[in-house]
């Protein structure tokens, strides 16, 4: 891992050491979009999902459910989230066909992880506005698509149709957290599908307060 990338493990980690236990009953009411984005993975008998930035293990778990013959990945560069998520993995059952991983999402190597180079869907559920070097985190998680496979990401949009005073307010309390919204997710996002001659569908969700982008690797 990269000094800026132990830098911000020792950032997350202070953050998430207490908070990791009331994480999911408290983002539950503002972490919008992502039962939804989970629906439309569509993975089938036998797929590979991988989530980067998986946190406590939520997402990983509503998906074990949605599609119980996937095989399930997950990495995080908190090692305070994954012992979270290790614990509800267990507590689900689906620690045997779910694997975890301390990484930095902005430069990780899959198969030393996982002992695999590639997977059928890959996604992440309000992890970029989060991450410094965001951009690069989307090129490795788009470089281990496999073919026919799908990125699915689902984070805060820049609020545009929300109240000028609203979206002020919304702003410096996810500051609080380190968390900001990415402006310019949607052109970044554009610019590598093009260059690696993938497809992207775009959507604002909840007037603009979220946003739902997926990815999409020709099956050639």
């Amino acid at each position: 891992m990269s000094a800026i990338g132990h830098s911000h493990a020792s950032l997350m980690d202070g953050v998430y050491r207490r908070q990791r236990h009331v994480y999911d009953l408290t983002r539950k009411y503002y972490l919008l979009g992502r039962d939804r984005m989970l629906a439309g993975l569509d993975a089938s008998t036998e797929s590979t999902v991988l989530e980067v930035g998986c946190g406590t293990g939520r997402n990983l778990v509503l998906a074990s459910r949605l599609y119980p013959g996937a095989r399930l990945f997950g990495l995080d560069i908190s090692s305070e989230m994954l012992r979270s998520a290790s614990a509800s993995l267990a507590r689900e059952g689906i620690a045997p066909r779910t694997r975890l991983a301390e990484a930095d999402a902005t430069d990780f190597d899959a198969h030393a992880l996982f002992g695999r180079d590639c997977f059928d869907r890959v996604f992440i559920s309000y992890a970029l506005s989060m991450i410094p070097g965001w951009e690069r985190a989307i090129g490795e998680a788009l470089r281990c698509l496999a073919p026919g496979g799908s990125l699915h990401i689902v984070d805060f949009g820049s609020q545009e149709r929300l109240p000028g005073w609203l979206r002020a307010a919304l702003r410096g309390w996810l500051a609080k957290f380190h968390v900001a919204p990415r402006n310019t997710l949607g052109a970044e996002l554009q610019r590598q599908a093009n260059a690696a001659g993938m497809s992207l569908e775009f959507a604002p969700l909840y007037r603009g307060y979220a946003v739902h982008a997926v990815v999409r690797r020709t099956a050639r």
